[in-house]
């Protein structure tokens, strides 16, 4: 799901290139922000200019929107953004297998709950036998 590109209100045609200014406030980020991506996605490649003066395309925004969208809405870390990014669409997600437990091959929930309810017969044993200790 691509993020809508944010919208401008400066009177700039669509396809104007934006400063790092313009495009950081659109996007509500911090410029430090867009200059970090731009060395942790290589794909970012803004427009620079004399003096290194950043201008972004609209494609540029449009790649900024979904790198926002995927670290700060969908959780991932900048590797697996990097990742979705790179193979041009999103990281599948893997079905969750439920773990086995490789001694009874029973669902490793399941031997976890045998195992607690061993441990509190263990437990209430123990406590009955302190009980008496207590009161001799």
């Amino acid at each position: 799901m691509t993020p809508p590109a944010p919208t401008f209100d400066d009177g700039k045609e669509p396809d104007a290139l934006r400063t790092i200014g313009e495009v950081a406030k659109a996007l509500g980020l911090k410029q430090h922000v867009l200059r970090y991506w731009e060395e942790q996605f290589p794909m970012l490649k803004p427009l620079t200019r004399a003096g290194g003066r950043r201008y972004y395309r609209p494609e540029d925004i449009a790649l900024l929107a979904r790198i926002d969208q995927l670290l700060h809405r969908e959780g991932y870390t900048i590797r697996g953004a990097r990742l979705a990014l790179a193979g041009k669409g999103e990281v599948p997600e893997a079905p969750l297998a439920q773990p086995t437990a490789p001694s009874t091959g029973m669902p490793a929930e399941e031997e976890i709950i045998s195992a607690i309810r061993i441990l509190r017969r263990h437990l209430e044993t123990i406590r009955g036998r302190l009980a008496a200790a207590l009161e001799d």
